[in-house]
């Protein structure tokens, strides 16, 4: 296994203990990114997080944590994991008061808040990689930092804001989530870290390297269990909604011919699952209770599970051009010579205008006539 000089290493230790300083930049830019991240997941725009993520500094104390505990620098992990927990209240904190601010309930929250509060085993992988980037930036002076600090920061700053937003609702089960998700992310930064350092042969001695990875796999083992029985409820739910899905299209007229299928969401969270179905339906064919029960008794006896089906119906009509004169009109061919084909046709109110018009003129022109004929025989008589 390769191993750099000490002098390579005590440079390395150096600039890494100077970004995990706690010190007012690290403050400023938490703040910031915290008011960015927050406001962005209460807006639920991707491009406004995105922003909060550049600017995040939660990933510079992680670097010392991780290299304070693989070298047994004590004073660089006390002042790493110092300025995380200072970093992780200041956000809690700022993030509770703009969501107390904004007093969006639990039933409004967006769905970029939604998102981070059932993680998964694929949280996991994906806190590994983000730390494999920081780490590899770190050793290689060619990578750019502000890449690995983008990559880090989106595992960091949004699942924590996401937590002091479910505070300040009192929605405990949706911050016990996306806490599980930053804790996820928190240790799966630094246990890539570590190996990265390890890769690359910054470490002093071997038993203080291998205690290191120790104390950071069993810390970071327990929450696997939780997130792999998440990961298993997520792959089983979409297999259901999909299946369900089918069902409804392929094996049930109201669905399949009488009404359109424009989306299907399942709430998991209550007992029974609610299966909200958005549909289109034509006017002078209804949707009734009646379908809606032998819809839901055909889902519960193929799926093997009850579900409760609610249906939020969207009526729609028809326009055609043959509404216009009760038939269609059929193209002939030289007829977009004879009419121009930017006019519309004529409503029937304006038909209707045209014929009283003719009909007066006509008898304007006869009574002359009339008169005349008139005349004529009286004159005989």
């Amino acid at each position: 296994m390769p191993k750099v000089d000490q002098q390579t290493l005590a440079v390395l230790s150096q600039e890494i203990s100077g970004d995990s300083k706690l010190n007012l930049n690290f403050i400023f830019l938490s703040v910031a990114s915290c008011i960015i991240a927050t406001c962005g997941l209460l807006l639920n725009s991707p491009a406004v997080i995105i922003g909060a993520m550049i600017v995040a500094p939660l990933m510079l104390p992680l670097r010392g944590l991780a290299l304070g505990a693989m070298k047994g620098d004590v004073f660089l992990f006390r002042r790493g994991i110092t300025t995380l927990l200072v970093g992780t209240i200041i956000s809690l904190v700022l993030s509770a008061v703009i969501g107390a601010v904004a007093n969006i309930p639990l039933t409004e929250f967006s769905p970029e808040i939604l998102a981070r509060t059932q993680p998964n085993l694929l949280d996991l992988v994906i806190a590994l990689a983000a730390g494999a980037v920081g780490g590899f930036a770190k050793v290689r002076p060619k990578i750019s930092d502000a890449i690995a600090g983008t990559a880090i920061s989106v595992a960091l700053m949004p699942p924590l804001c996401v937590v002091g937003l479910a505070l300040s609702q009192g929605a405990t089960l949706a911050a016990r989530g996306a806490f599980l998700l930053y804790t996820t992310n928190l240790l799966g930064i630094t246990l890539a870290c570590i190996l990265v350092f390890i890769w690359e042969g910054y470490y002093v001695e071997k038993i203080r390297m291998a205690r290191a990875l120790t104390y950071t796999v069993l810390l970071t083992l327990p929450i696997v269990i939780p997130l792999s029985i998440s990961l298993g409820q997520l792959l089983r739910q979409t297999r259901l909604q999909s299946t369900l899905r089918s069902i409804l299209v392929t094996r049930t007229i109201t669905v399949g011919q009488q009404v359109e299928l424009v989306q299907t969401r399942i709430n998991w969270n209550r007992n029974p699952p609610e299966v909200y179905l958005r549909v289109r339906t034509r006017p002078d064919a209804p949707l009734t209770p009646r379908q809606v029960f032998e819809v839901e008794r055909l889902v519960i006896r193929e799926m093997r599970q009850d579900f409760l089906l609610v249906f939020q119906v969207e009526s729609f009509d028809e326009i055609r051009s043959e509404d216009l004169f009760g038939y269609r009109v059929p193209y002939q061919e030289g007829e977009e010579d004879e009419v121009d084909s930017t006019s519309e046709p004529l409503s029937p109110e304006t038909l209707e205008r045209i014929g009283q018009t003719i009909w007066r003129l006509n008898g304007f022109l006869n009574q002359p006539m009339q008169r005349r004929t008139v005349q004529g025989r009286d004159s005989l008589g």
